[in-house]
């Protein structure tokens, strides 16, 4: 229902259970928690989720959930927007992606206890030539993917926007879908480290990782027990650190980018009583009950200790807990492993000190703009 006043209603008065309950849940430590342990089980429990029965009653419990979800005008107004309708594609095709991925990898892991070779190193007997037979089934998959686009462009309005007016400014002001993950890591950090180190190492990553890779085995073929670590770190990043991140920027984040449940009407007057401080505040305000230094460097030290432990003390710890590990890639390609690793894990251990204890910067230098 839409008040009379303009503003947006909670729904159907029956709906109201399961919209708070939702709502709840769609706490970020709650969510976040809850996807994490829901990626894990996934992996845990594949064998059972990739069979066909299984996955056509997930596929329509998620249509099913999404159809129940537009009986709230919140998520209606939000899933109704032009820009928005990517996300819903995206959502389905990466679970069709993932399952057809998993179902094959579940497949060829079976056959390999059984001493057998994969599905594909039998069908590479089967050799067919690229033309006549790649070449017609691509420009079949062209002439469709044009014919969805031109449907999609005379059926969707462009999302554009009034010129920009600076008496009226829109909030919340939000980047398009594909960019609302890097958005929401700005919450968490500077601009320097979520718009250029971050986005930095993912492509850094992606480049470098595949030659400090010493497993010469899933090469060809689809397989998950075989490529266990690889997999679970780059489905890990891609679900949980940015297309869970996009959901979150695009329903959860409302006016003056405060979290809202998924049905919670978005109050542009809504105050969070928060009190966001920085761990050398901490350390020195409430733990050594003294006024902070002036000077940054004595003020900021044990946010720099903290980094340094972070950064040296873990990965020569794990010279030690992986030692197989070590030994395989040797000490360049372990440390950049490492790294890359410690960098992308930096992120929900920033998210979670946020959410739990206030925590705004490990390291405040505002003077020289560097902040962590």
């Amino acid at each position: 229902m839409i008040l009379a006043s303009g503003a947006i209603g909670t729904g159907p008065e029956y709906m109201q259970p399961f919209f708070n309950f939702v709502n709840f849940i769609c706490r970020p430590e709650i969510l976040f928690t809850g996807s994490v342990a829901a990626f894990f089980g996934a992996l845990k429990f594949r064998k059972i989720l990739v069979k066909p029965p299984v996955a056509i009653a997930m596929t329509v419990g998620l249509i099913a959930f999404i159809l129940i979800s537009l009986l709230s005008p919140q998520f209606y107004n939000e899933a109704r927007k032009p820009d928005n309708a990517p996300i819903f594609i995206m959502v389905f095709l990466t679970g069709l992606v993932l399952w057809a991925a998993f179902y094959q990898a579940v497949n060829n892991d079976e056959r390999f206890r059984q001493g057998l070779r994969s599905d594909e190193h039998e069908a590479a007997e089967e050799k067919l030539h690229v033309w006549p037979y790649l070449i017609y089934i691509e420009a079949i998959v062209a002439a469709f993917v044009l014919a969805l686009l031109f449907a999609w462009s005379i059926g969707l309005e462009a999302p554009l926007e009034q010129f920009a007016n600076p008496a009226k400014s829109p909030n919340p002001a939000k980047a398009p879908w594909y960019f609302l993950g890097l958005q929401e890591m700005l919450v968490y950090y500077d601009p320097w480290i979520a718009g250029v180190v971050l986005p930095g190492m993912i492509l850094s990553g992606l480049i470098v990782l595949p030659y400090c890779d010493p497993n010469p085995k899933g090469v060809g073929y689809y397989t998950f027990e075989q490529r266990r670590l690889a997999i679970t770190v780059f489905l890990f990043g891609f679900l949980i650190l940015w297309v869970l991140l996009i959901f979150v920027g695009t329903f959860l984040r409302g006016p003056n980018w405060n979290f809202f449940g998924l049905y919670e009407p978005w109050d542009a007057h809504k105050l969070l009583s928060l009190n966001n401080i920085n761990l050398s505040e901490y350390f020195w305000s409430d733990l050594l009950h003294k006024a902070p230094p002036q000077e940054w460097w004595r003020r900021e030290w044990p946010g720099f200790a903290l980094i340094f432990a972070y950064f040296t003390i873990l990965p020569a710890a794990g010279t030690v807990l992986f030692k197989r590990f070590y030994q395989k890639l040797g000490f360049v390609r372990y440390s950049m492993v490492v790294m890359h690793l410690l960098v992308m894990f930096s992120l929900p251990i920033k998210m979670y000190l946020r959410w739990s204890i206030n925590l705004k910067y490990i390291v405040f230098i505002p003077d020289y703009f560097f902040n962590i």
